[in-house]
């Protein structure tokens, strides 16, 4: 028997065996046949599916863990957005964060503006590091201005949260 033939053979009952072929099976076409039959808005569709989705919190998990790679011991400190420069916890979260610094430790907040703003100013002011891992958003605030070294998210609270 020739070699095209035993290939033949191999492949023969792959394609004629409708259990093996998944696109078969479910009477869709296959990924790649609607690819290629698609005008360009239909083509461009698949990047708002959710395998698409995993992909983009895959690359923000890596971008944040190569910023964060070498950044050492660090302390995430959370609070409210909407705390005055004004209120006392505005400044008790800037006086630990500054103790934190001292001590060795980095500063990390989703740095928005209020309680986060104050432990990376602390941070900053006590020349440590600070790192805001800020979610982008519509109609919200942009990342503050004690932040030095600066993550943006796209998918919302995910993948800042497991750093």
């Amino acid at each position: 028997m020739s070699e095209r033939a035993r290939r033949d053979d191999v492949a023969a009952p792959m394609q004629s065996n409708p259990s093996l072929n998944r696109a078969h099976r479910s009477g869709k076409p296959t990924e790649d046949t609607r690819f290629l039959e698609s005008d360009h808005v239909q083509r461009t569709e698949f990047i708002h599916s959710d395998p698409w989705r995993v992909f983009r919190i895959m690359g923000e998990f890596v971008e944040g863990f190569d910023t964060l790679a070498d950044l050492g011991p660090a302390v995430s400190v959370f609070g409210s957005a909407r705390t005055g420069a004004d209120n006392p916890y505005y400044a008790l979260a800037r006086e630990v964060s500054g103790r934190l610094v001292e001590m060795g430790f980095a500063v990390i907040t989703g740095g928005g503006p209020g309680i986060m703003e104050a432990a990376n100013r602390g941070a900053q002011e006590h020349g440590g590091k600070s790192v805001g891992c800020n979610i982008e958003l519509p109609f919200e605030q942009g990342i503050n201005a004690f932040v030095d070294i600066p993550i943006n998210f796209g998918t919302f609270s995910f993948v800042r949260r497991c750093l």
